[in-house]
């Protein structure tokens, strides 16, 4: 079987940390989509590390990591990982697989992506320019290279073929400061080096570790509201991130999905453009994103903050099958003499707990209420028994709006700062 773990927001929910906390329980850790517009933070012996495309679960020396063909690779970025991993001393390159169909990300898709995202001026929808919408759109148009093709005879001529179409498409546009010879110069030489990896068909992987009775995390890269389906589109990614891109992203059938363990944090967070119900603009939200330390791991972007948004996380945890949840960062609101959750939305036709179908011209208003806060640090707590007991009934009923249990509270960056309720885990 293959356990799913995702976010439930429009990302950075602390899904690498979960990740690593778990993979010791499994033998297969699998990225199924995205791309370096991901960045999973970990904080492993005083040592922060920030992946952008190797999986989370390759801090534990037992297991397995495989690159999924959902995810789009941009050689240097990968590159620069393995040296982050080797300068600090982990053995990993003999566990690390990448699937033979997983699309590169070219230089030319990250200056297409630059120019394109320039011209839009104020309708920017807060691309990472990392090229990922770019190389997406190859792939779904079928002009793409996928990293199989580096060990191809004529490589070099579909990669010259593939830029030139590019510089074809941006010359439509503005030109924007972009050094792509030289970006063109260390992509080249980082394909060298991962020819040398290890290269998977990672259907016939999966599938096989599944006949052998291995256990498999897959880990999504961005939150559930960017989906380019399901998500407040346009302002989305441009992957499947909810469950059912497990199965195209790794190649797996629906009746080998087990458990679904959605992330949330304890409040709401989004990077970029587009809506967000409870977006808190004032002192509150200042103070949220001061606390949580609230600057994108990829771009170093403020994020925007507000309370956490209960009819969005029933949305994502219908589309997603969730089992079981994860509550992140609950440290962090501390310090609140008052937290609040939105538990429906105020619309032109009355109250709902439903997501419209458009939040982009029509935000819809949050219906708070308001819990009265915990007033304690959390971050040396490891039983739920010992929280305040404001924070236990915040959970509690957090449960029985969403209808799923809560099985492990993070209270902290570290590996060791998890409050893991036994009698709530599935997996």
């Amino acid at each position: 079987m293959v356990d799913v773990l995702l976010g439930l927001q429009w990302g950075d929910e602390g899904k690498g940390k979960i990740v690593d906390y778990l993979a010791s329980n499994y033998d297969i850790v699998a990225r199924f989509q995205g791309g370096p517009n991901a960045g999973h933070t970990l904080y492993l012996d005083e040592k922060k590390y920030v992946l952008h495309t190797i999986p989370s679960g390759i801090f534990r020396e037992n297991v397995q990591n495989v690159i999924g063909n959902g995810v789009v690779i941009d050689p240097t970025i990968l590159c620069k990982e393995i040296d982050q991993l080797s300068t600090a001393g982990v053995e990993f390159l003999s566990r690390l697989y990448i699937a033979q169909k997983a699309h590169l990300i070219l230089p030319s898709h990250r200056f297409l992506d630059a120019v394109m995202e320039a011209a839009k001026g104020d309708g920017k929808i807060g691309s990472t320019l990392k090229g990922i919408g770019p190389t997406y759109t190859d792939k779904i148009a079928r002009h793409g290279l996928r990293i199989g093709d580096v060990f191809l005879s004529d490589f070099e001529e579909r990669y010259n073929k593939l830029k030139a179409n590019h510089l074809r498409m941006a010359s439509a546009f503005p030109s924007v400061d972009f050094d792509l010879e030289g970006e063109e110069k260390a992509w080249m030489a980082s394909i060298e080096r991962l020819k040398k990896l290890q290269f998977v068909n990672s259907a016939y992987f999966i599938n096989k570790a599944i006949k052998d009775g291995k256990k498999i995390l897959a880990e999504g890269a961005q939150g559930s509201m960017l989906d380019i389906d399901y998500g407040t589109y346009p302002f989305v990614t441009s992957s499947n991130t909810i469950t059912s891109g497990v199965c195209n992203g790794l190649g797996v059938a629906p009746q080998q999905i087990g458990e679904v363990i959605g992330i949330t944090k304890a409040y709401c967070t989004r990077v970029g453009g587009g809506p967000f119900p409870t977006e808190l603009t004032g002192e509150i939200g200042e103070e949220i994103r001061k606390a949580g330390g609230e600057f994108g791991a990829t771009t170093g972007r403020p994020r925007r903050c507000g309370w956490i948004d209960l009819p969005q996380l029933k949305y994502t945890i219908m589309i997603n099958g969730v089992t079981q949840l994860v509550m992140t960062k609950a440290d962090v609101l501390d310090v609140f003499d008052e937290v609040c959750a939105a538990t429906a939305y105020e619309t032109a036709t009355g109250t709902t707990d439903e997501v419209p179908f458009d939040m982009v011209t029509n935000c819809p208003k949050p219906v708070y209420k308001a819990y009265k806060g915990w007033k304690k640090d959390l971050t040396t707590i490891r039983q739920f028994g010992n929280f305040p007991i404001e924070l236990q009934e915040y959970v509690q009923e957090m449960e029985e709006l969403l209808e799923i249990p809560f099985s492990i509270i993070s209270v902290g960056p570290g590996r060791e700062q998890l409050v893991v309720r036994k009698e709530q885990t599935l997996a």
